[in-house]
C-alpha cells in the first residue's frame, strides 16, 4: 500500500492508480452518474477498495454541472439516463474537457449502443451492467490508458440543437399598408372618436388645510355639545327669572 506519495505533481492516469486515503486530499475524485440504485451500489462497492472519492447523480445534465463543479478524475456513466443521455452528456464534458476520462455503463442488450458511443465520444472504455467488481479489475489498465479523440464533438450541435427563443420562434406580423415615400398621400383616418368632456362639476380633492379646517370645527362643535349638556344638567329645573 502506498500511504505518502507525492501526487500533487502526478497526471490524473497516474493518480487513478494509486491507493491512498479516503481522506485524503488528493484522492482521485470519481463521478459516478446512474439512475439504477442497483448499479450505483455495485460501482460503490468496486471502487471502494481503491479508496477513492466517489460522488453520484442520476441525471446527465447534473452530471454536466457536477463535472464542472468537481472536475473529477473519471467518470463513470450509464448510457441510458434520464433529462440528457450519457451519450451526449459525456460529448458535453468532452467538450468542456478534452482530457474528460469517461467509461460507459450499458446492459447487454445495448452493446452496439455502447461501442458507437464509446467511439463517439473518445470514452476509454464501457462495461457491462450490473458490473462485476472483477469487471474492473479487467478494464482497470484500459481506464488508465490514453485518451482518445471525440470525433461526435463535430456533431454535438446536430445532435443536441438549442432551443429557439419563443421570441424568435414567434410570427412575424404583417407590416400596414403605407404609402411609399414621396407620394405625397396618407392612408385615409378612420372615424375619430369624440374625446370624452371633463366636467366641472366634479368634486375637487380636499386639500390638507381644509381637512384640517373641518376637523378644527367638527371638535369645537363637541366641546360645545359636552359644555351645553353639563350646564344644562345644573341649570336646566331652574325656572327662568
Amino acid at each position: 500500500m502506498i500511504d505518502e506519495v507525492n501526487t500533487a505533481s502526478s497526471s490524473p492516469a497516474s493518480r487513478m492508480g494509486l491507493v491512498t486515503r479516503a481522506d485524503d486530499e488528493f484522492a482521485p475524485v470519481v463521478l459516478v452518474v446512474d439512475n439504477n440504485p442497483m448499479s450505483q451500489r455495485r460501482v460503490a462497492q468496486a471502487l471502494r477498495a481503491r479508496n477513492l472519492t466517489l460522488i453520484e447523480c442520476e441525471d446527465g445534465d447534473r452530471a454536466v454541472d457536477m463535472y464542472v463543479e468537481h472536475e473529477p478524475d473519471l467518470v463513470i456513466m450509464a448510457l441510458d439516463i434520464p433529462s440528457l443521455d450519457g451519450h451526449i452528456a459525456a460529448l458535453e464534458m468532452r467538450e468542456r474537457d478534452e482530457d474528460a476520462r469517461i467509461v460507459f455503463l450499458a446492459p447487454r442488450r445495448l452493446s452496439d449502443l455502447a461501442q458507437n458511443a464509446t467511439y463517439s465520444a473518445g470514452a476509454v472504455a464501457w462495461i457491462e451492467k450490473p458490473p462485476a467488481s472483477t469487471t474492473f479489475d479487467e478494464v482497470w489498465p484500459r481506464i488508465l490508458g490514453p485518451i482518445p479523440e471525440a470525433p461526435g464533438l463535430a456533431d454535438l450541435d446536430k445532435l443536441y440543437p438549442e432551443e429557439e427563443s419563443e421570441e424568435a420562434s414567434l410570427p412575424t406580423p404583417p407590416l400596414l399598408g403605407l404609402p411609399p415615400l414621396g407620394s405625397g398621400e396618407l392612408p385615409p383616418l378612420g372615424i375619430a372618436v369624440p374625446a370624452p368632456v371633463i366636467s366641472d362639476e366634479y368634486p375637487s380633492i380636499p386639500t390638507a388645510r381644509s381637512i384640517k379646517r373641518r376637523v378644527t370645527r367638527l371638535m369645537a362643535l363637541l366641546f360645545i355639545g359636552l359644555v351645553g349638556g353639563y350646564l344644562w344638567s345644573f341649570f336646566g329645573d331652574i325656572p327662568y327669572i
